[in-house]
């Protein structure tokens, strides 16, 4: 079992800047991916980010790309997501999630949720 613990949501204006983080507990992460999605009010979950157990290869939305950077710290077991130039369409609930599944596959196979940081961003 693993357990997933976000911080760092808040409110911020648009363009300005939030650091998610993500901390995961209960065992050993290796071989696993981690990443972020984001659920607005009314809509969807949707995928946001994600990387791979080296950290050398990652994967974003269309419309995070050149904006969020996802990061890891294997010795630490924390995931976090630089969010820059943030927009009103940011605003969400922000989910970290963990899965063993193949690379092409995360976005539809998560094993583990967290509970969700909320962001508002405002115009």
């Amino acid at each position: 079992q693993v357990q997933l613990v976000e911080s760092g949501g808040g409110l911020v204006q648009a363009g300005g800047s939030l650091r998610l983080s993500c901390a995961a507990s209960g065992r050993t992460l290796r071989s696993y991916k981690m990443g972020w999605f984001r659920q607005a009010p009314g809509k969807e979950r949707e995928f946001v980010a994600a990387i791979v157990w080296s950290g050398g290869t990652t994967l974003y939305a269309e419309s995070v790309k050149g904006r969020f950077t996802i990061s890891r710290d294997n010795a630490k077991n924390t995931v976090d997501l630089q969010m820059n130039s943030l927009r009103p369409e940011d605003t969400a609930v922000y989910y970290c999630a963990v899965s063993r599944t193949v690379w092409n596959r995360f976005q539809y196979e998560i094993d583990y949720w967290g509970q969700g940081t909320q962001v508002t961003v405002s115009s």
